[in-house]
């Protein structure tokens, strides 16, 4: 088995606030292979953005504590020097960030910033860099590239900055891309073309892609594995039909359970998940979720284990104390989350 094209190992990210110090990723491990498309999924708040960014060293800071092991290759990203670093960002991860309106610059052309990233990483002259420029805004399908390169941010609609941030990261063809939440606020004709273009670059370049979502749907579509947050911690991971046809924690049960199903006849409101993710600063005692979940036990004040449950399902792995026939039977009574095996699914 060929070595995985980036590794996290405990990564554990704090940052020191008036109110104390919040513990915003908890011990956090996954593995990215070349080709790869692995979505990170969770409420809001649970330490999905902070993880995406503290593998490219941006939240490093006088108040954050960073800790534990980020390795491209085998190179080590949370010891590199910021200089390091600045040769990593763009070259070889690139990032697609939430806000595109936030993160273009206001007072400089597309075609300017995505032109200074290229002569940052290489050797080409100013008109080289414009010309490729041109070209990447055409292949994100921005029309008439050629005059639109030299528009401003906020001369462009929501989906087309979006593009242009693509078109950025595109630009030096890296090795992982980082798609923070790409599809947020975004019409549904414009987030598919926004899909195909991260696909795009996982079938043409090989890249591995990290996709940070809230969005279930966009997640069956292209995932090929799935990790679930919460408060910090992956609580559960495995392939998208382990996670979507037989999901093994409890939280993931209620991300599923809220999403509405043709394939289900249920009656009044969508189910929901009691209660809100808890405090980073004062998180409960042991798992997490035991505050919001109707199946915890006196067991769960100790921290479950991130392990393998069922001895058949290579690779999937929950953090939940409940046995492997208790899940399921619970799960049955629930309304059968996650029960169909993926071909009957889809007939």
């Amino acid at each position: 088995m060929s070595a995985p094209l980036l590794s996290v190992e405990d990564l554990r990210v704090s940052f020191r606030t008036e109110e104390g110090v919040l513990q915003a990723v908890d011990g956090l491990s996954l593995e990215l292979a070349a080709g790869e498309i692995l979505a990170i999924v969770g409420e809001s708040g649970c330490g999905k953005s902070v993880t995406a960014m503290s593998l490219m060293g941006l939240t490093r800071g006088a108040n954050t504590k960073i800790e534990g092991r980020v390795k491209l290759g085998e190179r080590d990203l949370v010891g590199a020097s910021e200089s390091e670093l600045l040769g990593v960002r763009g070259a070889e991860i690139a990032m697609i960030f939430q806000n595109p309106m936030t993160s273009l610059d206001p007072v400089y052309r597309v075609g300017e910033q995505i032109a200074e990233q290229i002569r940052a990483h290489e050797d080409v002259s100013a008109e080289a860099a414009r010309e490729r420029s041109i070209e990447l805004l055409g292949r994100v399908g921005i029309p008439h590239a050629e005059s639109r390169v030299d528009a401003y941010p906020h001369e462009f609609s929501g989906g087309m900055r979006q593009r242009v941030m693509i078109a950025m990261a595109l630009s030096c063809s890296p090795r992982v891309l980082i798609a923070d939440e790409p599809t947020t606020a975004l019409d549904v004709t414009i987030q598919a073309q926004i899909l195909e273009r991260v696909m795009e670059l996982r079938r043409e370049e090989n890249a591995g892609v990290i996709l940070i979502t809230h969005d279930l749907g966009v997640v069956a579509e292209v995932a090929d594995r799935v990790a679930v947050m919460y408060a910090g911690r992956i609580v559960e991971q495995g392939t998208l039909d382990q996670i979507f046809y037989d999901p093994g924690h409890p939280y993931t049960w209620g991300l599923l359970g809220s999403v509405t199903r043709l394939d289900r006849d249920r009656a009044g409101a969508l189910p929901s998940i009691a209660g809100a993710p808890p405090s980073l600063i004062a998180p409960p005692q042991g798992c997490h979720f035991r505050p919001r979940c109707p199946h915890a036990r006196g067991r769960c004040e100790q921290v479950p284990p991130l392990e393998q449950r069922d001895p058949k399902a290579a690779g999937h792995l929950d953090r939940c104390w409940l046995d492997l026939e208790a899940k399921r039977s619970l799960r049955q009574v629930e309304g059968g989350i996650g029960l169909a095996p993926a071909a009957e699914a889809q007939a």
